[in-house]
């Protein structure tokens, strides 16, 4: 036999060679599969080259937007404000009364003024009648609608100070309206009431505390007038049917004080 036989590194070599044909490529053997729409990992479809455009231009649009604001507790209103702090202070009772007068108010403002000074009487006349020595401690105290209700109880000035704030704030017209000081002759003491007129020289109708029908003031012989205010004027009472403008309320200090509380009470 002629010739130097291989070794067998060379053998391994020679028949580690591909054999005529094959291709170089070690993963010739397997080829990959066709392209596909699906990808392996996630067995969802791949995305198309167009909606990667799309979604770099939504996210370009969106770049440049502000984020939106933080959600905003809505602010409480001044009533609102008003009635914790009673509830707070006073009691859920007394915070269940100036409710339902703000409840009272708002109903009012659609409704035709007898209606107004029905429900209003009605509303108010459920208190306690009693002295302000009682309630305040006091020989003479007009306390507001505000006050009165955290009591549920106070003298006449009480019952003719609320009713006549309510029917104003209803839409009731301030020159409608009368604060009216009596003589009450029932009682043999002074006395306080709300006289409603539905023109300037109308015989006008009285809201009284101790009287729960609503007359006119000629079916009230047991009054007797003595002078009347309202938000903006005095008047001093000739008889029971003739009454002369004599000055401002300005100059009545407890109306003026009165007013003054509410107003930082009620708030804006």
């Amino acid at each position: 036999m002629s010739g130097t036989a291989p070794t067998p590194l060379q053998s391994f070599r020679r028949s580690d060679k591909p054999r005529s044909g094959a291709s170089d490529n070690p993963r010739a053997a397997h080829p990959e599969p066709a392209p596909s729409r699906w990808n392996e990992r996630t067995r969802f479809p791949a995305p198309l080259p167009w909606l990667w455009l799309l979604g770099a231009l939504l996210l370009a649009g969106c770049a440049g937007q502000p984020s939106p604001p933080p959600f905003a507790v809505p602010e409480k209103s001044a009533s609102e404000r008003l009635i914790e702090t009673v509830e707070r202070d006073h009691g859920v009772l007394a915070a269940a009364r100036v409710r339902r007068w703000f409840e009272l108010m708002e109903q009012g403002r659609a409704l035709p003024d007898p209606q107004r000074l029905q429900l209003t009487n009605q509303y108010f006349n459920g208190a306690r009648f009693t002295t302000d020595y009682a309630v305040w401690q006091k020989a003479d105290y007009w306390a507001t609608p505000v006050e009165f209700l955290i009591e549920d109880a106070g003298d006449c000035e009480e019952f003719a100070i609320a009713k006549y704030i309510t029917l104003t704030r209803m839409g009731i017209a301030d020159s409608a309206l009368r604060i009216t000081y009596v003589k009450a002759l029932s009682l043999d003491q002074p006395h306080m009431v709300v006289a409603w007129y539905e023109t300037p020289a109308a015989d006008p109708l009285i809201l009284d505390n101790i009287e729960p029908r609503i007359l006119p003031a000629s079916q009230r012989p047991d009054l007797i007038p003595v002078y009347s205010f309202n938000g903006s004027d005095l008047w001093l009472a000739r008889n029971r049917r003739e009454q002369v403008r004599s000055g401002d309320a300005a100059t009545l200090s407890h109306w003026q004080q009165l007013r003054e509380r509410l107003a930082r009470q009620l708030g804006p």
